[in-house]
């Protein structure tokens, strides 16, 4: 499946690995694609990426992506611009990373990591990513459908591609609970998700980044990517975001890509 002429949506865009993937789309020549995000920056880098491109082919959506009725707005929109989206990238993604039980040294109690931070993470990481999938999928569905289509035959070559942004931290890392948590989550939905659409000729993907120089990695500070991070990572360095897009541009284009790709730069913590 050749990324040239498809039509693309691409949440979490306005920065890190969704920013980079829209920049290496519009030089894989897409037709189109909507660039999501919650911020203003969104505006900003839609502009960029077409002047780069030197054509009108991101267009900016500000919304929640949990938000049901704004996920389907999107659809909408850019459907009716360039026509059905084929690829879907759910890069949006959020932490809120803290101890799963810490013991005040004062009072001698327990805190446990509160519930609704960890369902505020399960919402944006893992609900938010499956449905915009399934969004696609099922106006694909809808498509095939009013063409009077049933089962896919591989003759037709694919029909569309999905592939959700896990983590390393999938494996388990400590202080990461709830965004761990939702990454390993994904795996069962890419799996699953990819049993089902297939039926309709889409295939679901799923990418594993380690440590990437993303606004996320860099909130947790100088100190902690030079002691906890870079002595670990066989690199010696961040990933760079592009890096991870090349992958993802990779995965979504070679259709016997079915399962999870590791894009974790040699990272291998201590116990």
């Amino acid at each position: 499946m050749e990324l040239a002429g498809k039509v693309a949506v691409i949440t979490g865009a306005a920065s890190g690995i969704g920013r980079a993937v829209a920049d290496a789309m519009a030089r894989r020549e897409v037709r189109g694609m909507a660039l999501v995000d919650m911020g203003e920056a969104i505006d900003g880098v839609a502009a960029e990426v077409n002047a780069q491109a030197g054509r009108q082919v991101a267009y900016a959506y500000r919304g929640d992506t949990t938000d049901e009725a704004f996920r389907a707005s999107v659809f909408d929109s850019i459907s009716a611009r360039f026509g059905t989206v084929n690829m879907c990238v759910p890069a949006a993604g959020i932490t809120r990373d803290d101890l799963a039980v810490r013991v005040d040294k004062v009072t001698g109690k327990a805190r446990i990591y509160p519930v609704e931070r960890f369902k505020q993470v399960v919402d944006v990481n893992l609900v938010a990513p499956v449905y915009w999938a399934l969004e696609m999928i099922g106006r694909i569905a809808e498509d095939r459908a009013a063409r009077g289509l049933k089962r896919w035959q591989p003759a037709e070559g694919m029909q569309g591609t999905i592939v959700f942004i896990g983590s390393v931290s999938s494996q388990g890392n400590r202080g990461q609970i709830s965004y761990a948590s939702t990454k390993a989550g994904l795996e069962g939905a890419a799996a699953t998700i990819m049993k089902e659409a297939v039926f309709y000729g889409v295939r679901c993907s799923l990418i594993h980044p380690g440590f990437t120089d993303t606004q996320m990695v860099r909130a947790m500070g100088d100190d902690y990517i030079n002691k906890q991070i870079l002595p670990f990572t066989q690199l010696g360095r961040l990933i760079r975001p592009d890096e991870i897009a090349d992958a993802i541009c990779f995965m979504l284009t070679n259709s016997a890509v079915s399962g999870e790709l590791w894009a974790d730069a040699g990272w291998h913590p201590p116990a």
